[in-house]
């Protein structure tokens, strides 16, 4: 069985003290609460290049530019198999106009060098720094009975690449 799939973008930006990372805090639904990239579900007959820039229009008023294809995620929710799926990643430099609050999301820039991976859902702290260093990221991680952790038991599997260019 394949599972549903989804697409993440994480925003950079140059700033005097670093580079800076557009996140979001959800509004609602899965991830309530939680700091986000934009990002959804990729509907029908959409490639996830084409639901990214979709749903980052959606969310955060911004037309994406070139984008990089930083990570192919899977999350296996074994108490809530519902939440299972699969999850693209990119980062992007490029867009046109100013991140604006959504429905769905409150964006707001946070330093790379000091992103709040403990407001994130949780598997991000494996993961997110080497994505935004342009780091291929291959992973799964499955998370625990109480829907928000990875598993104390897993030791998540994942392998990271040089910077990934297609």
């Amino acid at each position: 069985m394949s599972l549903p799939e989804v697409c993440v973008c994480y925003l950079l930006r140059a700033a005097p003290g670093g580079d800076e990372v557009l996140l979001g805090r959800k509004k609602f639904g899965l991830g309530e609460g939680n700091l986000v990239g934009p990002g959804g579900k990729i509907e029908r007959a959409e490639t996830p290049e084409l639901a990214i820039r979709r749903e980052v229009e959606e969310e955060t008023s911004l037309v994406l530019g070139g984008i990089e294809l930083v990570g192919e995620l899977t999350y296996p929710f074994p108490f809530k198999p519902a939440w299972s799926q699969k999850s693209w990643v990119f980062v992007c430099r490029e867009w046109e106009g100013e991140a604006t609050e959504s429905d769905e999301l409150a964006p707001e820039w946070y330093p790379v060098a000091d992103i709040p991976t403990a407001r994130m859902w949780d598997d991000a702290r494996y993961w997110v720094r080497d994505a935004l260093a342009g780091r291929f990221v291959r992973a799964t991680f499955e998370f625990g009975a109480d829907l928000r952790t990875v598993s104390a038991s897993d030791h998540p599997a994942f392998a990271i690449t040089a910077p990934h260019h297609p």
